[in-house]
């Protein structure tokens, strides 16, 4: 497993989620050679509740600046397997590297799988 996944596994384990029970942890590695992780956080408010994948990048952004881009992504679900939710997808877009070639990687039938966000999110939105 890559380190960023492993450093994911980490993360999620320290998630809050007692309502949906679904761990998630993110790892995000930047243009400048930064690791940052983060987990989701549920609300009983459902709509308060920060994915793990925001929740990372944020704390990049916060880091490093506006400037931030991310090279590389990863995350993982304990005891599921799934992509970043749509919502993620624009979020990763908006700091990834041009064309969309920022490359996210979760689980697939128990294996790695690598897409670029331009291929996870072929429309992104953007202004």
């Amino acid at each position: 497993m890559s380190d960023l996944l492993s450093q994911a596994r980490s993360a999620a384990e320290k998630a809050y989620a007692p309502y949906s029970k679904f761990q998630v942890g993110c790892a995000v590695e930047t243009v400048a050679g930064k690791i940052y992780t983060g987990c989701n956080v549920e609300n009983a408010s459902y709509g308060l509740t920060v994915c793990a994948e925001r929740n990372t990048l944020f704390q990049a952004v916060a880091a490093e600046g506006p400037g931030m881009k991310v090279a590389r992504l990863s995350v993982i679900c304990l005891g599921h397997e799934f992509p970043p939710c749509g919502a993620c997808r624009q979020v990763i877009a908006e700091f990834s590297l041009p064309g969309g070639r920022t490359e996210v990687t979760f689980l697939q039938q128990g294996q790695p799988v690598t897409r670029t966000i331009a291929e996870l999110l072929p429309e992104a939105f953007g202004l």
